[in-house]
């Protein structure tokens, strides 16, 4: 069988993170919901090296793809906002990326925030769009999301009291339901042009970790899929110098 094409950075991401709790351990500091493992702030970076590949095998250069600097979008409610994975080819935004992810064992802590902060990012670019900041080239943005497959995180949540019913959809869901059904609805509602949701569990010395895509519309493949279609747009629009009152990106 073929392995899957993140299966080696999802290997990474779990032990980029039993490092980080190892080495706060060694330095006597309690981690707290395996904080640790996250603030040491790189277990994504395999994951998005995946991905920054998918753009390269599609035809954009390497040195047009950028992680850690200069990843700050201009909003239209905020000034600038950090992303992950930043595109720019020929002065224009080809892409920009978020990657979050979710371990246990508090999976309720975070979904709120991390729901609010999905949907602000994009309506944020997206208002900026109107107002021409991004000039005549429409953004994409793509949200790459990954989350522990636990007892916890897949069994069914209760639901809170509220002034009125709750959508049908969400009565009897797990947290895994309901970062599926965010996924989903981020890229039906046009917030984001594609997403892409795992879970996965950790591997042990004998086995690698265990990667699972419920649902294909939230698959790797189809968000690979996303992305070419996006890199052949670009490189299909004339190589000429913006008109005015186009962005240029540097």
């Amino acid at each position: 069988m073929r392995q899957h094409p993140a299966q080696e950075a999802v290997n990474m991401f779990w032990e980029l993170r039993t490092r980080a709790a190892k080495k706060q351990a060694a330095g006597g500091k309690a981690d707290t919901g395996h904080r640790g493992a996250v603030t040491a702030g790189q277990h994504m970076q395999e994951l998005e090296e995946v991905v920054i590949q998918e753009f390269i095998s599609a035809g954009i250069p390497r040195e047009c793809i950028r992680r850690k600097s200069g990843v700050e979008l201009p909003g239209y409610y905020r000034p600038a906002k950090k992303w992950d994975v930043v595109v720019v080819f020929r002065g224009a935004l080809v892409a920009a990326i978020e990657f979050k992810s979710q371990v246990g064992p508090s999976f309720g802590n975070n979904i709120n925030n991390r729901t609010e902060e999905a949907i602000g990012s994009a309506a944020d670019v997206w208002r900026a769009y109107e107002e021409g900041t991004f000039g005549g080239v429409r953004p994409w943005l793509g949200y790459f999301f990954v989350l522990e497959a636990a007892p916890k995180s897949m069994s069914p949540v209760a639901l809170p009291s509220t002034v009125s019913p709750v959508e049908e959809i969400f009565k009897n869901t797990s947290y895994m339901d309901r970062y599926r059904i965010l996924c989903q609805r981020l890229v039906r509602e046009r917030l984001y042009d594609a997403a892409c949701f795992m879970t996965t569990t950790p591997g042990s010395s004998e086995a690698a970790a265990v990667l699972h895509e419920p649902e294909p519309e939230l698959s790797f493949a189809n968000f690979a899929a996303a992305i070419a279609g996006r890199v052949v747009y670009m490189l299909g629009l004339p190589d000429a110098e913006p008109r005015d009152g186009q962005a240029t990106f540097l």
